[in-house]
C-alpha cells in the first residue's frame, strides 16, 4: 500500500469523505479559538454542560422535521442552549448558587429531557445518531451551514477580540472604562453554542465539545501567546480530523470517536513534550549568569 493509497485515496475516491474533511477543517478553524478562551475564562466545563444543553432542542427539531435534519436541529439547539446559558445566569444572579452549579443543574435535566424525547418517538439508531454524530452521512446543505457558522465566528472574533480578551484577564478594568462586559460575555456564549450546533451532527452531543477543549489545552501546552495558542488550537483541530478520518477509514472505525481520540493522543503526547510539558522539568536548564 503506497502513501497515496493511505492519506489521499479515501478523499479522491468518496465523495462523503471529502465532504466530512471539509467539515473536519470548517469546524477546527471556528471551535479551535473558541476552546482557547473557553480556557482562559476557566469554563471548559461548562463548555461540556452546553454541549448536552443543546439537546433537547435537537430533539425538537429533529421530531418536526421527521429526518436528522441539521437545520431544524441545529435551530433547536440554538434555542435550547441559548435559554439554558440565559436561565443559568439569571439562576445565578438572583439566587445563593454560583454560575456552574446552576448550569449543571440545567445541563443534566436538558440531557435526560433530550434522551428522553428522541426514545420516545424514534429509534435507537436515532438515538446514537444525535448522541454521538454521522459526520461521514453530512450532505452539501448541512457543509454550507457549517461554513456559514464558521465564517461568522471568525469574524465575530475579528470585531470583539479585544474586549473579549480584556473580558477575561481584567473584567473590573473594562467596567471601569465603560466596557459593556455582560454585553460580550452574551456574545461568546452565543458563539459557543453555534459552534456546539455546527459540531452537532459531525460528532454528536456527546463528543461535540472535545473538538474545542482538546486543541485548546494542546495549545497552551505549546504556546503563552494568545494569538498563537488560537493558531495551534484551530491547526490541532483540523489535524485530529484529518488524522482521524484516514484512521476511521482504514481500520473500519467510527469516525467521530476516532477524531476525538486522535485529539487526545495529541494532547498526550503533548503533555509529556510540549515546551511546557513533563519532559521539560526533567532536562536541565542552564541559569542566567550575572
Amino acid at each position: 500500500m503506497t502513501a497515496y493509497d493511505i492519506f489521499l485515496a479515501p478523499f479522491a475516491d468518496y465523495g462523503f469523505m471529502r465532504r466530512a474533511l471539509i467539515a473536519c477543517l470548517c469546524l477546527g478553524l471556528g471551535s479551535g479559538p473558541i476552546g482557547v478562551f473557553l480556557m482562559l475564562r476557566r469554563m471548559s466545563l461548562m463548555g461540556d454542560a452546553m454541549s448536552h444543553a443543546v439537546l433537547p432542542g435537537a430533539a425538537i427539531g429533529y421530531l418536526i422535521a421527521g429526518s436528522l435534519s441539521l437545520t431544524a436541529m441545529g435551530l433547536g439547539g440554538l434555542v435550547a442552549g441559548l435559554s439554558v446559558a440565559l436561565l443559568s445566569g439569571l439562576v445565578s444572579r438572583m439566587t445563593v448558587l454560583q454560575e456552574d452549579a446552576s448550569f449543571a443543574s440545567f445541563y443534566l435535566t436538558s440531557l435526560a429531557l433530550g434522551v428522553l424525547i428522541v426514545s420516545l418517538r424514534g429509534s435507537n439508531i436515532d438515538l446514537l445518531h444525535v448522541l454521538f454524530g454521522t459526520i461521514l452521512a453530512i450532505d452539501a446543505p448541512a457543509l454550507f451551514q457549517i461554513g456559514a457558522i464558521t465564517t461568522a465566528t471568525l469574524l465575530a472574533l475579528a470585531v470583539i477580540y479585544r474586549p473579549l480578551v480584556m473580558e477575561c484577564f481584567d473584567p473590573g478594568f473594562l467596567r471601569a472604562v465603560g466596557g459593556r462586559g455582560p454585553v460580550y460575555h452574551f456574545l461568546f456564549l452565543l458563539l459557543v453554542v453555534l459552534n456546539l450546533v455546527a459540531s452537532f451532527q459531525a460528532l454528536g452531543t456527546l463528543m461535540a465539545v472535545g473538538l474545542m477543549m482538546l486543541p485548546a489545552a494542546i495549545a497552551q501546552l505549546c504556546s503563552r501567546s494568545l494569538p498563537a495558542m488560537m493558531a495551534i488550537a484551530a491547526a490541532t483541530a483540523t489535524a485530529s480530523g484529518y488524522i482521524g478520518l484516514i484512521a476511521s477509514y482504514h481500520l473500519e472505525f467510527a469516525s467521530g470517536p476516532t477524531i476525538i481520540i486522535t485529539a487526545s493522543l495529541i494532547y498526550g503526547f503533548s503533555i509529556l513534550f510540549a515546551p511546557s510539558g513533563l519532559a521539560r522539568r526533567f532536562i536541565p536548564h542552564p541559569h542566567l549568569r550575572g
